[in-house]
């Protein structure tokens, strides 16, 4: 079974998501910031990443050059997730970038694409 993880620093965000990945056959895994982020992908070595820009912390930017320094973790894919505006270019090797509030079939189709 695929894992997919959500890392968004709004706990309701994480909850919809982890709820809707399971509902759709999907595991999950979560962490609300970058620092506990970068600790559960090593631990829990998810098939998927979907990303929150703007947290406490560090920035998701950081956590993801952080996790593309490391040779086991560095081709998850990433979908990031954001209320910014401009977030399409915040992560260049991100494998979608979509605006909160989102499309639940658009999210779908995406991970499906890549996992």
């Amino acid at each position: 079974m695929k894992k997919i993880m959500v890392i968004d620093d709004d706990p309701a965000v994480v909850e919809y998501l982890t709820t809707f990945f399971e509902d759709n056959g999907f595991t999950t895994c979560s962490a609300m910031d970058a620092f506990e982020g970068l600790e559960t992908v090593r631990k829990e070595k998810p098939d998927l990443i979907t990303l929150d820009l703007e947290m406490p912390g560090e920035w998701g930017p950081r956590f993801y050059r952080k996790m593309a320094e490391d040779k086991q973790l560095k081709n998850i894919p990433v979908i990031v997730i954001s209320g910014l505006s401009g977030h399409k270019y915040a992560i260049s090797k991100a494998v979608a970038s979509i605006s909160k509030p989102f499309d639940r079939d658009e999210l779908m189709k995406i991970v499906k694409e890549h996992i």
